[in-house]
């Protein structure tokens, strides 16, 4: 199979988004199936296809720092953009590509930990669809159907602005925000932080290409935008811009936010007897891997909250286990807190699995 290589270098933070996607709304019966390759000239703060912007996005931030938001097609978390990342698109024809969404990934994701392989970096693929070093995250990927096209998208890491990732996001408490910063910091990673320096970028590009070809098993031929492409890319980049794409409504509500594939950070409220409980937890499969209890409650010795944070990690969102952990720790430690029971602070916790309804 013959491939058309479409490496384009810097563009415009809009057409990093609308090139892929007007490619595919473009894609014909004799079409070649294409892979596009481009960072955008300037940072930007992308929302998924299904995400609501207010519920995503701290929208003052942004205006505050000249952030521009755009949506994409491509479902998923909303995600800090800039050109410290390369982005990697694959336009193919369906009838060209496997049809279970496992076999996708894999095709389109071996030739990226392949590359990051060939520099030193022991990526592997994490299912379905990251790539982690060492159990940190390096990349993700994202599958749609748009126009007559299936659309991978992917990316190599140079290096991640985890600052500005968390002060983008629209969350519930400074606390949670902080929570969110660290977990990136702990769970993702870039070339820049596994190797000390980038390496040069075009060499990075030429491996990436041999093993896109290598991997993929075929022809890759540089090729350039058709007119009609850009015709369809002209029109996107307008809707891509419009209030009216950005806000528009019916996305589903996260749950927290996602840091890797089964890492995220939650934060939920129970007004006990005894006083407001917040609770901010990481979540890493399902159990406690960090937490932070705060509130308007008394409890004594003063230094027992800190102890009990400690004692919650690791645990399952059981609310009849986390009952007993706190009993045990109250028990044990002396502790007295008016109108905070184990099971108000259990109750609390068991929130974290659904946020929704704290």
């Amino acid at each position: 199979m013959r491939v058309r290589l479409l490496d384009l270098g810097l563009v415009p933070y809009v057409e990093s988004q609308t090139i892929y996607h007007g490619v595919a709304y473009a894609l014909g019966p004799d079409s070649p199936n294409t892979i596009s390759l481009m960072s955008p000239d300037s940072p930007y703060f992308c929302i998924g296809f299904h995400q609501q912007l207010e519920k995503e996005v701290d929208l003052e931030y942004c205006a505050a720092h000249q952030l521009p938001i755009l949506r994409r097609e491509v479902g998923g978390g909303a995600v800090y953009l800039d050109s410290s990342q390369l982005f990697v698109h694959f336009m193919f024809h369906r009838e060209d590509l496997p049809r279970q969404v496992e076999d996708l990934y894999k095709l389109f994701i071996r030739p990226i930990v392949d590359t990051y392989r060939g520099f030193g970096i022991q990526a592997e693929h994490r299912p379905l669809n990251d790539i982690v070093v060492g159990g940190r995250k390096i990349g993700g990927t994202g599958i749609a159907a748009i126009g007559d096209a299936i659309v991978v998208v992917g990316s190599v890491m140079f290096d991640f602005d985890a600052d500005t990732m968390a002060h983008a996001l629209k969350v519930s408490s400074e606390k949670m925000r902080d929570k969110v910063f660290q977990s990136l910091q702990d769970y993702m990673t870039t070339m820049t932080r596994e190797l000390g320096a980038p390496p040069p970028r075009e060499e990075v590009k030429a491996a990436l290409i041999a093993n896109l070809g290598r991997s993929l098993g075929v022809q890759l031929d540089p090729g350039e935008l058709t007119g009609e492409e850009r015709k369809v890319i002209r029109g996107l980049n307008r809707r891509f811009v419009s209030r009216r794409w950005l806000n528009q409504k019916g996305g589903i509500e996260t749950r927290g936010i996602k840091i890797r594939g089964d890492v995220s950070v939650v934060e939920a409220e129970h007004k006990a007897p005894g006083g407001l409980i917040r609770v901010t937890a990481r979540l890493n499969a399902g159990l406690i891997d960090d937490l932070s209890i705060s509130g308007d409650f008394t409890v004594q010795p003063a230094a027992a909250v800190t102890g009990l944070e400690a004692a919650l990690r690791g645990q399952p969102l059981d609310e009849a286990k986390l009952t007993g952990v706190v009993r045990d720790f109250y028990d044990a430690n002396r502790v007295d807190a008016p109108g905070l029971s184990p099971e108000e602070v259990a109750h609390a916790l068991s929130l974290l699995a659904d946020p929704a309804t704290a």
